[in-house]
């Protein structure tokens, strides 16, 4: 098996199914006591973003998936956008406000493999994104980032980005509000 690092769009359940699990464990360790436990526990499950996923792809939404391997292991995933202005999720507790930043490109997701952190492979899926939002003509782009997670905030800032003074409230039940912030940068 080789472990050559490389990019492969995501374009496959294969891919999908890769994504959402990245996903799922980022989230049970990035947002542990910021989110409710009841929702990372009940609804944060494998398989919970293939669907969406396999929508994106197949009604070409304009998210697109990206996976980082290394030789046959995803290591890290991200989705890469114009700025969405609608949720393409409906019924999904994130809904952002970026009417004013309709022009955007954005960074809609992006985790690496919790045991894959700080190996650089984040970075190098992060700037791949960056690289094809700017060839496809975005000249700014942002990310959400959830306020209290200061690890991604400086990997944020290490790669350019700063916060704008933005942010959006984002409602999980039962009662928790978790804050995110709008981090941007001119590509």
């Amino acid at each position: 098996m080789s472990e050559e690092l490389h990019f492969v769009d995501a374009v496959s359940e294969k891919h999908f199914k890769a994504m959402s699990l990245i996903h799922a464990l980022g989230w049970r360790d990035s947002y542990v006591g910021y989110v409710p436990q009841d929702y990372l526990d009940n609804e944060i499950t494998d398989d919970r973003w293939v669907a969406v996923f396999r929508k994106n792809y197949e009604e070409q939404t304009g998210v697109h998936g990206l996976l980082l391997y290394r030789g046959d292991t995803p290591v890290s995933c991200i989705n890469y956008c114009k700025a969405r202005t609608e949720n393409y999720n409906p019924g999904d507790v994130c809904k952002f406000d970026n009417d004013s930043y309709a022009d955007w490109g954005e960074i809609a997701s992006f985790y690496t493999h919790p045991v894959e952190r700080g190996k650089g492979y984040g970075g190098l899926l992060f700037e791949e994104a960056l690289r094809r939002l700017k060839a496809g003509g975005f000249q700014n782009v942002f990310v959400f980032v959830l306020r209290e997670n200061e690890k991604a905030r400086k990997f944020y800032a290490a790669h350019g980005f700063s916060w704008d003074g933005t942010h959006q409230d984002i409602p999980f039940p039962p009662n928790a509000i978790c804050v995110d912030l709008r981090y941007v940068k001119s590509l």
